[in-house]
């Protein structure tokens, strides 16, 4: 999708939205934040060290060298009518109690999947689908490399058929713009359905 005129002409789509990036360790989140992000993004990144050895798992990422302790938070404007608030969660499983705070409020979420790694990503799944919070997954080709069609990654992460599955690149401002397009179109769309006709919002 190219723009995002056609996602939000017509709609009563909230001011501003909180959306959470979500997804294992070392799957792109703060990446994606910060590629995405109009404004100098806030991290909370510190070294890898030695006291992380045997906690968190490096493997088939030995490029990684800092990890996300708190969130990331960015902000991206879609239009003169929407404006997303990012924030990125912690991947590691210590960490994790600090995710209920932060989807607090939130509308959506995107789950980042690394296609080396898929099963890194499943306990963040697993956390929105019992909350009943929407998302699109995100499938981040490390190297710009996908060596799997979304209908492979949706079948090996047990998706329902009409799940969103999309191809990007963390380090790519316009494809990540893409994916969380996706996922205001399914906000809306979502909206629309619950309301019984076509604009978010009004009563039925």
């Amino acid at each position: 999708m190219a723009g995002s005129s056609p996602v939000i002409q017509g709609t009563s789509a909230p001011d501003t939205v909180k959306i959470l990036i979500a997804g294992g360790f070392g799957v792109g989140k703060t990446t994606m934040v910060g590629s995405v992000s109009e404004i100098v993004p806030l991290r909370t990144e510190e070294p890898l060290t030695a006291a992380g050895l045997g906690v968190d798992d490096l493997g088939g990422i030995p490029e990684k060298h800092a990890t996300t302790v708190a969130l990331d938070f960015g902000r991206i404007t879609l239009s003169q009518e929407l404006v997303l608030y990012l924030f990125g969660t912690p991947g590691q499983q210590r960490f994790w109690f600090m995710w209920n705070d932060l989807a607090i409020g939130a509308l959506g979420a995107v789950v980042l999947i690394d296609v080396r790694r898929p099963e890194s990503s499943f306990a963040a799944i697993d956390f929105f689908e019992r909350r009943g919070i929407p998302f699109v997954v995100g499938v981040n080709g490390f190297h710009g490399e996908h060596p799997y069609e979304p209908d492979e990654i949706r079948e090996a992460l047990a998706l329902p058929a009409n799940a969103h599955v999309l191809l990007c690149d963390a380090r790519d401002r316009d494809s990540c713009r893409d994916v969380l397009i996706a996922l205001i179109d399914q906000l809306i769309a979502t909206s629309s359905q619950s309301n019984g006709n076509g604009r978010p919002g009004e009563p039925a």
